[in-house]
């Protein structure tokens, strides 16, 4: 159980989330795929709701506290770079951006630029969720079939999240 843990809280966290804990499921504790994937997208999704409904209280503490707010202000400046992708494609933006398994595009991020055009939650959840999904996809893809393969199963995917997002939405 305590390898679960730690791959678990290696999901919640904002840098690395399910892109370094299902590779350290795989490669480290010899997971099945099942179960990596399984706890890499609940660890990565748990943090979400609180993120989604509190950002704007976390914000207004923060700027009580000098550190805080340096953190909060570095990672907002962070975000607003990807101010074109979520005006221009929005609800679908937001899930483009953390679909993509890099570092600082993942839910923490999505949830916070979601927070700051003022998406309503349950679209922002949608978003971050299927996203948080396709970016699993990907990773495990890349890590049981190679980089080509899982690149074009997550974009396969991705392509049918969009579809059914632009049916939710509308």
């Amino acid at each position: 159980m305590k390898d679960e843990l730690i791959v678990f809280l290696t999901a919640i966290l904002p840098v690395s989330e399910l892109r370094g804990a299902i590779p350290l499921a795989l490669l480290k504790f010899n997971f099945p795929l099942w179960k990596a994937f399984l706890i890499g997208i609940t660890g990565n999704t748990l943090p979400c709701i609180p993120l989604i409904l509190f950002l704007n209280l976390f914000e207004k503490f923060s700027e009580k506290n000098k550190i805080l707010n340096k953190v909060f202000k570095f990672f907002k400046l962070r975000a607003l770079k990807r101010k074109k992708l979520i005006e221009k494609y929005e609800i679908i933006g937001i899930y483009l951006f953390v679909s993509i398994p890099l570092p600082f595009t993942g839910a923490w991020t999505g949830c916070l630029l979601a927070y700051l055009f003022q998406t309503p939650p349950l679209k922002t959840f949608l978003a971050v969720f299927f996203g948080i999904l396709t970016a699993g996809i990907i990773v495990s893809g890349i890590l049981i079939v190679g980089i080509k393969w899982g690149i074009i199963s997550g974009i396969i995917f991705g392509a049918l999240i969009i579809l059914i997002l632009n049916f939710l939405i509308k």
